[in-house]
């Protein structure tokens, strides 16, 4: 039986990464492309044995790993970098044929940027300090130390970049990782393991394991061994995976479902807010960042609309391999029906179609809008991850926040506005772990990123990777005792 999946040309190996060394499992499962449906390979399907064996193999490779100078972890992920800038046509290619977004994006943008997550952990490795301090003639030095084996648990929907966010910190920190990609979407996980390794990285210090998250997620999150897991996904994944880590105390750093809104005030520039309000249909609305609530004052609400289905209208869904394609297909047939069955709920719930509204063929949904929805709606409140955005009016600023933060969620806002002072006093008053003004999706990995609310728990990015997958250390040192003999 061949263990290689062969997409648009490039050699993926379906097999496990432990220790170093390609593991193939007994079961597999079977990876489709949402473009078509097609089958693009049987990809090895791991359980508890196979959870035992990457965390063994993480946790034999720690303490050499924790031990090697940061200098050198820093050459180590520089060198990831090269190899992913090297292969950046391959990654793009065969990450469009299996989560299906679009392939220029993947060119220009996200590949480009998981290069860019690995030499800014290096970078930042390097510069990771904190001054010394005194304490009644008593020194004190912070230092952040490597914390053990960290186990990465990453959606489809930005496969390889998510996965980077959290692989490049971990191993920048010292840990070693077992890095589990989700079964929707897991061929990239496997070509980054080739590059870590044509890179030099020691064996067991980045593992890859397959497999559903009921099947191998568990062994993998309860283990004894595991001192940090990170997880991107839903909120019910994110209680298991909680309630798994609990009896070993293991800290977790969640990155939840959102339920985000942008806020357009009248005095706004309408036609950047239009553009801010599209773009929520990148990825066929697969972000869990995406601004799905979009609120408009009530004055120019009818010009809004008017404006964004002219615009949205002209989008073109189709193949993602092609390069006039702006939306998508949706990542498999059961997230299709999950997003069907929240517009059809709606619209008999008394929502308005404006746009959209209907499945197309194979995986595909149109870019639908929705308004005349209850804010305590279903549609409103719950996370649809999909090409689905709802519109509502408000009077007031207070009644544009209220209508912001009443959800369970506090992931992002977004608000359209030409007035700094309005901008400063609402972005004051919402509940999200990031706002944009008058823009869309800046990230500077230099800030902090997380949610509120049941969008999160914790901070990444920045030195704030640092504290979570590192073990933060304060050594005093008295200023007499010494015996010096010269």
């Amino acid at each position: 039986m061949s263990h290689t999946v062969t997409v648009g040309g490039v050699a993926v190996d379906a097999r496990h990464w432990i220790g170093g060394r390609r593991v193939a499992s007994a079961d597999t499962f079977t990876d489709h492309s949402p473009i078509d449906g097609s089958v693009l390979g049987e990809i090895a399907r791991g359980g508890p044995a196979e959870a035992e064996a990457a965390v063994a193999a993480a946790k034999a490779a720690f303490p050499g790993w924790a031990a090697t100078s940061r200098a050198e972890r820093a050459r180590l992920l520089n060198a990831v970098a090269d190899g992913v800038e090297k292969r950046l046509e391959e990654f793009a290619v065969v990450e469009t044929a299996d989560n299906g977004a679009l392939l220029r994006s993947h060119r220009r943008g996200v590949m480009p940027r998981v290069a860019h997550n690995f030499r800014f952990f290096a970078d930042r490795l390097l510069s990771l300090g904190h001054e010394d301090f005194e304490t009644r003639g008593h020194a004190n030095h912070v230092s952040w130390d490597p914390a053990g084996p960290a186990v990465l648990i990453t959606p489809w929907n930005a496969p390889l970049m998510l996965a980077s966010w959290k692989v490049a910190p971990a191993l920048a920190a010292g840990d070693t990782v077992v890095l589990k990609p989700a079964e929707w979407s897991p061929l990239t996980a496997s070509l980054l393991a080739d590059v870590a390794a044509e890179a030099g990285l020691p064996a067991g210090v980045l593992n890859v394991v397959q497999g559903y998250g009921s099947e191998i997620g568990d062994a993998l999150t309860s283990h004894p061994d595991v001192r940090r897991v990170s997880f991107t996904g839903s909120v019910p994944t994110a209680r298991r995976i909680a309630g798994s880590a609990a009896a070993n105390l293991t800290p977790l750093s969640l990155e939840l479902g959102g339920k985000s809104p942008l806020l357009v005030f009248a005095d706004a520039d309408l036609e950047l807010a239009v553009d801010l309000a599209v773009e929520q249909y990148d990825n066929a609305g697969q972000v869990c960042l995406a601004a799905t609530r979009i609120l408009v004052e009530e004055s120019v609400a009818e010009e809004f609309t008017r404006r964004f289905v002219e615009r949205a209208s002209r989008l073109v869904q189709g193949d993602p391999r092609e390069e006039g394609t702006d939306v998508g297909p949706c990542i498999h047939p059961r997230q299709l029906e999950k997003i069907d069955g929240f517009v059809r709920r709606a619209v008999a719930a008394g929502a308005r179609t404006v746009l959209g509204g209907r499945r197309g063929e194979g995986q595909y949904y149109e870019p639908t809008l929705l308004t005349d929805v209850a804010q305590d709606s279903e549609i409103v409140q719950e996370e649809v991850f999909g090409p689905v955005l709802t519109l509502q009016t408000f009077a007031t600023e207070d009644e544009a926040v209220r209508l912001a933060n009443d959800t369970r969620f506090g992931l992002a806002a977004t608000l359209a506005t030409g007035d700094r002072d309005r901008a400063e006093r609402v972005t004051a008053r919402l509940v999200a772990g990031t706002v944009w003004v008058n823009c869309f999706f800046v990230r500077d990995l230099r800030a902090p990123f997380g949610g509120s609310r049941e969008s999160g728990v914790g901070r990444e990015g920045g030195d704030w990777s640092f504290d979570f997958y590192c073990d933060l250390k304060n050594t005093v040192t008295a200023p007499k005792g010494w015996n010096d003999h010269g």
